[in-house]
C-alpha cells in the first residue's frame, strides 16, 4: 500500500538511542551469514546463505544470535526487554 506522506530518513546517534532505552529496549534484526562475524566475532563459522536473527540493545550492542525471530523475541521477553521495530 502506497503512502501519500513524504518519507525522510534521519541519522540518529547511537548515544541518543542508548539514552532512550537504557537497558530496557532492544530490537531484532535479520542477518545473513556474512554479517554475523562483524556483530558476533566469537560465533563459529556459519554456512553461506543462512539467515539468522540478532537481538541488539538500543545502542546496537549485540545480545543474542538466534535461528528464528521468535527465539530472539522470546529471549528479549525473558530478560525484560521491550522490543521495538526499526526500519
Amino acid at each position: 500500500m502506497a503512502s501519500n506522506f513524504p518519507v525522510s530518513k534521519h541519522e540518529v546517534p547511537i548515544e541518543f538511542l542508548a539514552g532512550i532505552g537504557g537497558d530496557s529496549i532492544a530490537y531484532v534484526r535479520e542477518l545473513d551469514a556474512a554479517q554475523v562475524p562483524s556483530l558476533f566475532p566469537g560465533a563459529p563459522p556459519i554456512a553461506a546463505g543462512l539467515k539468522l536473527w540478532a537481538l541488539l540493545a538500543a545502542d546496537g550492542t549485540p545480545i543474542l544470535l538466534a535461528e528464528t525471530r521468535a527465539a530472539a523475541e522470546a529471549n528479549a521477553f525473558e530478560n525484560d526487554l521491550t522490543t521495538v521495530s526499526v526500519h
